[in-house]
């Protein structure tokens, strides 16, 4: 249940828009759902918009699509949404090769385990 297979993006430096990239494909451990569900729990004591978390690496078994490469840095950003303010999490990153962010759709917290 906590491999995922999700949709990416990237978006360039200057770039207005968003492209898609294909697919990442990673394993979210059962310590990171806990730290996530932290972080979800965190944002309703705050009330902060996001937070974010550092992945564990280790553990995370990344596969990224080959449009995209490797990334420099790897971080979940944990934040409410929807009309329920459910916790919500995604990958964030950068593209090794040039800096380019990339990210992965949006995964709710509760999915998992």
């Amino acid at each position: 249940m906590n491999t995922l297979t999700v949709e990416g993006w990237c978006k360039g430096s200057g770039q207005r828009k968003s492209t898609p990239i294909g697919t990442f494909h990673f394993y979210v451990s059962e310590a990171e759902h806990l730290r996530l569900e932290r972080a979800e729990e965190e944002l309703q004591r705050s009330g902060a918009a996001d937070i974010m978390v550092d992945a564990d690496l280790s553990t995370l078994q990344l596969q990224t699509p080959a449009e995209c490469g490797p990334l420099s840095d790897c971080r979940w950003r944990v934040y409410r949404g929807g009309e329920d303010r459910r916790g919500q999490f995604h990958l964030v990153g950068h593209r090794a090769s040039d800096g380019s962010l990339v990210y992965s759709n949006a995964v709710m917290v509760d999915q998992l385990g």
